[in-house]
């Protein structure tokens, strides 16, 4: 799912654990020229794999956890304990160690860290320099009380108090996030050499400037093969024969929605009966869901499989792109992440009997949310098999047994659907710059994409057509970008293989275009990102069918036409009933002649330059949401550029030319206005921001 989701960890990272830093494990030093060496840490037939068994026991019945509200005296006298001493951060700060004096930017910048725009930024997984110097005081911070000495329990107990004293949250939630995360992020940073300006480069991104870290600079390897000429692609006949595929992504099912529980919670999930009760009836939760931060009842998914299989009985497979359990990030377990994993596996095994599915990881599967260890990670509490491990057992319903060795090592695997066309289910979190671990050594994790090159190689020797599906999309800003180049470079040399790609994550309907890296102008690939079930936030529920070129002897395994069917919460919860119904179909709404990747880039021409085009485009990325707001310029430039971008933090190179087109003017005035006002904060947003975040990094440079 969507990082916003998880925003509260996010926030914190950003402030006071900075996830952040690497360190180099495989790497060959000549001079300041340090290159990552990429190779297989273990030979696959040395592999040791286990098998797990399906956990049949009651579903959610946790026996060391609980969901209900704690005794409220105690999160009172907490709270007015703290209101009573008046402490904010900087009291924090002095009180923890009066002794010592914090380094000159930290102090500076935690004067003046705007809190409501880091929180607006974390949320909706767009950072500015507002947040890059968050971020840099953060990782100052926590750095500064580990050169002192501090124990991993006392800066745990910091990163409490400054959660509850500053209001960022519950003092529940804020014990929660700090049992949960503390001790990983801590043993990662006591591993750790980099500074904050390279960490905070490594997990924003180009908001944070663009630092050069020799540890975090690796490329993969091409076999000696030469590129065959590229061919022109031929509009696929409409009369052929299609396969039609069913793409359901990021569902978030909890099993503790509670209809007219408090929706207004102010706490990262709320419609649970530990929300507490509804103030008034218009804060009470939806009966099939709600638009504010909810995520999907079962009722819901129950009726959106029923609707599917009724509406859609003739679908060859199916797509499953990943994020399955709710947002409650800082109220999971390992257990309950299970649990939900068997019971929707087994839901969507029984709706759909002989119907194959290709399922990718989400980064929610894991608890910690986000926390995806690398097989080189040698803590016993970090080894990723109690997942790796159920997920081949639920997955083996329909994929083959041979491909166990890599979903146990990775949870990744190839599959060959039929002669000459291929699926391969990539694990995106080994991208996922909010993946902590990676900062210690993000050189391709579990050896991901060197697989994928010689699964391409592969297909490519044999004749093959392969679809890659995945969950977070390698364009969004959540992805590592040193990973997303060298994944860009790899879908360039094999343009002639890779015929779509499919994710999820961003819970929007949207797409990613793929170009040459040596002439931006010619599209090369086309990368789908389908829309959430969940309505988390400000939503209708989604999912997607596709029509993919079938088998005759001319087939491109192209996509032909994709629909995006919907289901309108605010009507659904005002009749009592909710209706399935299409929202549009690509080529029908914006009249193409093809979903060809250069189709779809005469699109992104036509959103650049025509407000109508582009208003369409709008109305669908949100799902035809009530709740939508009004799209101002900065809005529509972020937008068109997603679109364009296939790598990510790479704004500048992709679309300085769309920058311009739209503003009307020369593109290196616009990109410096649009580096330092934030990637993607509409103009309406900023005119919220107090004057004092737009003089952060002057006063922290000594400039101010």
């Amino acid at each position: 799912m969507i990082i916003r989701i998880s925003w509260l960890f996010h926030l914190l990272t950003l402030l006071f654990i900075s996830t952040i830093s690497g360190n180099p494990l495989f790497l060959q030093q000549s001079g300041r020229n340090i290159k990552p060496v990429i190779k297989w840490r273990q030979p696959m037939d040395t592999w040791n794999w286990t098998d797990t068994p399906r956990n049949d026991e009651i579903f959610f019945n946790p026996s060391n956890f609980t969901h209900k509200l704690p005794p409220s005296a105690n999160e009172t006298e907490l709270i007015a304990h703290m209101v009573a001493l008046k402490r904010n951060y900087s009291r924090l700060l002095w009180d923890s160690d009066k002794s010592s004096n914090l380094p000159l930017f930290v102090d500076k910048a935690l004067k003046l860290l705007n809190l409501k725009q880091v929180y607006y930024e974390v949320e909706h997984s767009v950072m500015s320099k507002v947040s890059c110097t968050a971020c840099k005081a953060g990782a100052g911070l926590l750095q500064h009380y580990m050169r002192l000495g501090k124990s991993k329990d006392e800066i745990n107990k910091m990163i409490y108090q400054f959660c509850v004293s500053l209001n960022i949250q519950s003092a529940r939630v804020c014990e929660g996030i700090t049992r949960l995360f503390g001790s990983e992020v801590v043993y990662v940073l006591k591993r750790i050499t980099l500074g904050p300006n390279e960490i905070c480069s490594f997990v924003i991104g180009d908001a944070c400037g663009d630092v050069y870290n020799p540890y975090h600079e690796w490329e993969v390897t091409f076999p000696p093969v030469p590129k065959p000429p590229v061919l022109p692609l031929k509009v696929p006949d409409d009369k052929a024969q299609t396969f039609k595929v069913l793409q359901i992504s990021d569902t978030h099912f909890d099993p503790y929605y509670a209809e007219g529980a408090n929706a207004e919670c102010n706490e990262p999930l709320c419609c649970r009966a530990s929300s507490g009760p509804a103030l008034t009836p218009g804060d009470g939760a939806g009966r099939w869901g709600d638009y504010r931060k909810c995520d999907t009842p079962k009722r819901t998914i129950d009726d959106m499989l029923q609707h599917i299989a009724n509406t859609h009985p003739d679908i060859d497979y199916i797509l499953w792109t990943g994020d399955l359990p709710p947002h409650d990030v800082w109220n999971q377990t390992k257990e309950e992440n299970l649990k939900v994993l068997q019971e929707t596996v087994a839901q969507m095994s029984d709706m759909f009997p002989g119907v194959p599915i290709f399922p990718a990881l989400g980064n929610h599967e894991s608890s910690p949310v986000n926390s995806f260890p690398p097989p080189f990670i040698s803590s016993p509490e970090s080894n990723m098999a109690w997942l790796y491990n159920e997920l081949d057992a639920q997955w083996r319903r329909w994929l083959p047994a041979g491909v166990s060795h890599t979903v146990r090592r990775g949870a990744f695997y190839s599959v060959l659907v039929r002669p000459g066309f291929r699926i391969i289910s990539l694990n995106m979190n080994y991208c996922n710059n909010k993946n902590w671990w990676l900062l210690l050594n993000s050189t391709d994790p579990a050896t991901e994409l060197q697989w994928l090159i010689y699964e391409l190689q592969t297909a490519e020797f044999s004749g093959e057509k392969v679809h890659l599906i995945g969950h977070i999309p390698p364009g969004h800003s959540d992805c590592l970008k040193v990973w997303s180049r060298n994944y860009y470079a790899i879908v360039n040399r094999y343009e002639s293989t890779i015929t779509a790609q499919f994710f999820g994550h961003t819970h929007y309907d949207e797409f990613e275009v793929f170009y040459d890296p040596n002439d931006l102008g010619r599209a090369t690939s086309i990368a789908y990102v389908g829309p959430s079930v969940s309505p988390y936030y400000d939503l209708n529920l989604g999912y997607r069918i596709y029509y993919v070129d079938g088998d005759h002897e001319a087939t491109t395994r192209l996509v032909v036409d994709h629909e995006t069917w919907i289901m309108n919460l605010k009507e659904a919860n005002l009749f009592g009933y909710p209706i399935w119904y299409k929202l549009y179909s690509a080529r029908s709404a914006y009249m193409m002649p093809a979903l060809r990747p250069q189709d779809w880039d005469k699109f992104i021409d036509d959103m650049t330059t025509k407000e109508d085009v582009f208003n369409l485009y709008y109305k669908h990325y949100w799902k035809s949401s009530p709740r939508r707001g009004m799209c101002d310029g900065e809005c529509r430039k972020r937008l068109v550029c997603d679109a364009r971008s296939g790598r990510s933090h790479d704004r500048r190179v992709l679309c300085g030319h769309i920058e311009a087109r739209i503003d009307g003017a020369p593109a290196p005035q616009t990109w410096r206005a649009w580096f330092y006002n934030g990637l993607s904060v509409s103009m309406s947003m900023l005119m919220q921001i107090p004057q004092v975040a737009y003089q952060i990094p002057k006063f922290v440079m000594g400039l101010g």
